[in-house]
């Protein structure tokens, strides 16, 4: 049997008075039990419903890590108003009838009946900040002048189990920039899974309206330069007992702890090491977002951007390269839920349609691994080439290189608004149908308002004007945009035009003038939208980055069972795809000739030792 103690949040830390439990209800340990007490909370639930809520806090670890529970028929709550105290009117627990709260009680003692027939959880309370605000340098907050932490409910469900569904609950705490990734390593130091984050920035992200109005407690301000940071809270126990619709049903009131000698399951080895530290990323100003993944997660994807960066055609595009372009790129992907791609950069006059190789593979690639993320992912083109990209599109999905076709789309402009009409529900910049915008080797317009190949002949005449989309992404918030190329006049190199105009062969007059978020240098650009495709499937195989993604409720999702590695770029899809393309009189322009002989079909051995370094790095453990 374990005997715990219960305190008023009032009385800590210091525990002036400690209410002892005068008897020793028989708790079940979920996992195993350690010296010191600790604090949690309680739910008491109908023996029909115990075995529903057990699997629903398994399910959402995060909010709700279960500390142990009691047998029915054997456990007894004890009776707080038989324990003398100068503050007994405070409630300790809440009562529910049918999801509805019907007040707050000082003490169980008159239920004693019903809770015979009952079961009682304890939950681990969401660990202290003090000790890690501490550690990263940062002023404690005074519990006697803001009394119990303002909590917030989501727009984020729970996992639903057998009845259970509700929304989680949050706690926040504002942190100055600079001191960010140092509380977040420092948290983790000392609560491991449990002191990570789920989501810093905007609080309209997680569905919170107004920092100010705390669904419970009280609101802690956020002062210039801070940053909103938001971890899972333990009172979403009181959501879901809420909508179980129990007959009865008891919840510790907010504020109130149980110490218990219960101790949780501990943290993975692997959060406490230096490699399995988490590492914060920011990825969006407007909203201001950032992400979170392993050191480990991190390493790995800093070294596919470096691979990508060989220049096999002297090029010189190593002076247009900006570290973590590809690292910040693909947390942003990760993030998102519906996508737009497009891709085309037309090279000869005297073919129809006039693409290079180059482009249409690393576009389809990435976008076979989005839909393996079941990520929503659209396509728009030139009109000229749409019927090419149908081709594209349908063999791909025979040949099994795509799970489902793509929906191909095209814009043509021409009035003001259609490019935000085009992105928008209504045209409403409130309702973006996209939240990122990928090009991939398409041509992107210059300053003049020309597009230039590489050779500095004029292909205006068979581009549409896709760069207006990019060009009102800039202005929509919640709709970021990635650019990958490997000369400069690709859209979305307007990031690194100055770059481009001096280092770049004629990059004066072609040099892209359209920015994207993000600008990913490849030597070849179907090496970027390859190296895209396995960054995210080193995200999503990263705990530390599912959890952040999924708000650390649900279960953790391990690559095999979404086919994730099926879903990897390979040798052998490339060379489907670029017999498909060659089948229907596609050219190479100056990098596909770098990847294939068109004659022979047949890779130069630079790229599929390329295609095959970057699987063999982002697929080997550790």
């Amino acid at each position: 049997m374990m005997t715990f103690t219960l305190l008023r949040k009032s009385c800590l830390p210091s525990a002036v008075r400690s209410l002892i439990l005068q008897k020793k209800p028989n708790i079940r340990n979920m996992s195993s039990s350690a010296e010191g007490l600790q604090p949690a909370s309680v739910v008491v639930l109908p023996r029909s419903l115990a075995l529903a809520f057990e699997k629903f806090c398994q399910a959402n670890s995060g909010p709700l890590p279960l500390l142990g529970r009691s047998e029915p028929g054997k456990w007894t709550l004890p009776a707080l108003g038989a324990v003398p105290d100068t503050r007994m009117g405070c409630p300790q627990f809440r009562k529910y009838e049918f999801g509805t709260c019907m007040g707050s009680l000082t003490s169980l003692e008159e239920c004693s009946e019903q809770l015979k027939d009952m079961v009682a959880f304890l939950l681990g309370r969401s660990f202290s900040l003090e000790g890690a605000l501490e550690e990263a340098g940062l002023p404690g907050r005074n519990a006697a002048d803001h009394g119990h932490l303002g909590a917030y409910k989501t727009a984020v469900p729970c996992a639903t189990i057998a009845g259970f569904c509700c929304p989680l609950v949050v706690t926040m705490r504002p942190v100055p920039k600079d001191k960010l990734e140092r509380l977040v390593q420092a948290s983790c130091s000392a609560a491991g899974e449990q002191g990570q984050p789920v989501h810093i920035g905007d609080p309209g992200l997680l569905g919170i309206k107004d920092l100010s109005k705390p669904d419970y407690g009280e609101p802690v301000v956020c002062q210039p330069g801070d940053v909103p940071v938001f971890w899972p809270s333990q009172l979403t126990s009181l959501e879901a007992v809420s909508g179980c619709m129990t007959p009865l049903a008891f919840t510790s009131a907010p504020g109130c702890t149980v110490m218990t000698d219960l101790k949780g399951p501990a943290a993975p080895a692997r959060c406490l090491t230096p490699e399995g530290m988490p590492e914060v990323h920011h990825i969006s100003q407007d909203p201001l977002h950032y992400s979170m993944a392993s050191a480990s997660a991190v390493r790995k994807i800093r070294e596919l951007e470096t691979m990508i960066a060989v220049d096999p055609g002297s090029r010189g595009i190593g002076h247009l390269l900006r570290p973590d372009e590809l690292l910040r790129a693909s947390l942003s992907l990760s993030h998102a839920r519906s996508l737009l791609l497009t891709t085309g950069l037309p090279t000869h006059f005297n073919h129809e349609p006039p693409e290079e190789t180059d482009g249409p593979p690393g576009a389809v690639a990435l976008a076979a691994f989005l839909q393996a993320l079941e990520k929503r992912v659209c396509m728009v083109v030139d009109r000229r080439a749409l019927s090419l990209y149908k081709k594209l599109v349908d063999e791909a999905v025979e040949q099994g290189i795509l799970k489902t076709r793509i929906p191909l789309l095209t814009y043509q402009g021409g009035s003001t608004g259609a490019a935000q009409a085009f992105l928008c529900a209504d045209g409403d910049p409130k309702s973006p149908r996209f939240d990122h915008l990928v090009a991939i080797e398409r041509v992107g317009r210059a300053a003049d308002g020309n597009y230039y190949n590489a050779r500095m002949v004029s292909i205006r005449h068979l581009v549409d004007p896709i760069d207006e989309l990019f060009l009102a992404a800039q202005k929509i918030p919640g709709i970021s945009s990635t650019g990958v190329g490997d000369g400069g006049n690709e859209l979305g190199m307007g990031k690194v035009k100055e770059a481009v105009k001096r280092h770049i062969r004629n990059g004066d007059v072609i040099a892209c003038d359209v920015e994207a978020d993000f600008a990913v240098i490849a030597g070849v650009s179907n090496w970027g939208g390859y190296a895209l495709a396995c960054a995210l499937y080193i995200l999503n195989s990263c705990e530390v980055h599912s959890r952040y993604l999924r708000k650390a409720v649900g279960p953790f999702r391990a690559p095999g069972a979404q086919s994730w590695t099926q879903a990897l770029p390979s040798v052998a899809k490339e060379e489907k795809m670029l017999s498909i393309l060659v089948r229907h009189r596609v050219r190479s322009g100056v990098s596909g000739l770098v990847g294939m002989e068109v004659d022979g079909l047949r890779f130069h051995d630079t790229h599929a030792q390329m295609i095959q370094k970057l699987v063999d790095v982002t697929t080997v453990h550790g």
